[in-house]
């Protein structure tokens, strides 16, 4: 197998651990200094580095949605670069909490037991044989409207 496609298939390992992996699992895909530069609006756990990290992200997404997991639509490697055009889809079984910057709740949004189907990129730098960086580009307003977390009042 190509290194590149050796990295594809790591990238994509990273996104399908998230909805059902175990922290074994993320020990084995995630280097001991990776970061996640999506954790900000996320639980204080999620913001270490690490595979600690990323499975406390795991699990605040396992909390809030089930049948949750990633199409991968498209993969792009290029040097230690890999983007995956992806469709992340589920259901909202549990409230999705969101963080302050000091780590204090700021929102939540409870269950309406609806279904989401969204379109996001993540972007995961791979060294060493494993996921050192990740950030995403996600539709996080097409996720709330399809959730009914928005109000269907339009302002005049």
């Amino acid at each position: 197998m190509s290194p590149a496609a050796t990295q594809k298939k790591l990238a994509i390992r990273s996104l399908e651990i998230m909805s059902s992996g175990s922290r074994a699992d993320f020990d084995a895909v995630y280097h001991p200094d990776a970061s996640n530069r999506e954790s900000r609006r996320e639980p204080p756990a999620t913001r270490v580095r690490g595979p600690e990290g990323f499975y406390a992200t795991a699990m605040w997404l396992r909390a809030a949605f089930t049948e949750m997991g990633h199409e991968i639509v498209h993969v792009v490697a290029e040097g230690d670069l890999v983007c995956l055009d992806t469709v992340m889809a589920g259901r909202q079984t549990g409230p999705f909490v969101l963080y302050t910057d000091d780590g204090e709740v700021d929102q939540v949004f409870a269950p309406q037991g609806k279904s989401f189907s969204v379109a996001q990129t993540h972007w995961i730098r791979i060294v060493d044989g494993l996921v050192i960086e990740h950030w995403a580009a996600r539709d996080d307003l097409g996720r709330a409207r399809q959730l009914g977390w928005l109000s269907s009042q339009v302002a005049k």
